[in-house]
């Protein structure tokens, strides 16, 4: 009999081992199906982010500038008002002013932007920020130096986004 006892335990032990191993099993299972879930929702979180960050990307290139433009729009208006006058030799001098007015107004604009102007006249001539257009003989500036500026260099903050074309003077030759 206490063989029988003994299988009986053994029996029951064994029973309980695999009631414990099932519910470890489902407990197991049931967390794996919870962390599945949360990896597919926070993939979905991501891929939504991605969209998202995009099409943000995408607008701010679209519309970036919109604000400049509007300064810009207003000086363009101004512009257009100086235009329609019909100059004398009376009104030139206002009109002058005007214009003057106009292109301080253009350059506020522009500098509240960052954009700024990179002086060149009589400074030695830079490849990393001119384009020598030629070179012409003077003694009003130093060989090597900017002598005219045809167009003027310009940066954004610290980024030159157009270089400046220039005549690079050069020694007048002597006879």
């Amino acid at each position: 009999m206490s063989d029988t006892n003994s299988s009986q335990n053994q029996d029951d032990q064994n029973a309980s081992e695999n009631t414990d191993t099932s519910s470890e099993v489902e407990s197991l299972k049931t967390q794996i199906e919870k962390l599945k879930n949360d990896y597919l929702y926070l993939r979905a979180e991501f891929d939504n982010y991605k969209r998202n960050v995009i099409k943000e990307r995408q607008e701010l290139i679209k519309f970036g500038s919109e604000r400049l433009l509007v300064d810009v729009l207003g000086v363009l208006d101004n512009f257009e008002r100086a235009l329609e006058i019909k100059i004398s030799a009376e009104n030139f001098p206002t009109f002058a002013k005007g214009m003057e007015m106009t292109y301080q107004e253009l350059k506020a604009a522009l500098a509240k932007f960052g954009i700024s102007e990179v002086p060149a006249q009589g400074l030695p001539f830079d490849p990393n920020i001119h384009e020598a257009l030629s070179s012409e003989e003077t003694e009003e500036v130093k060989p090597g130096h900017i002598s005219r500026v045809f167009k003027k260099p310009y940066k954004l903050h610290d980024k030159l986004v157009r270089p400046g074309q220039v005549i690079v003077a050069k020694e007048p030759v002597k006879n």
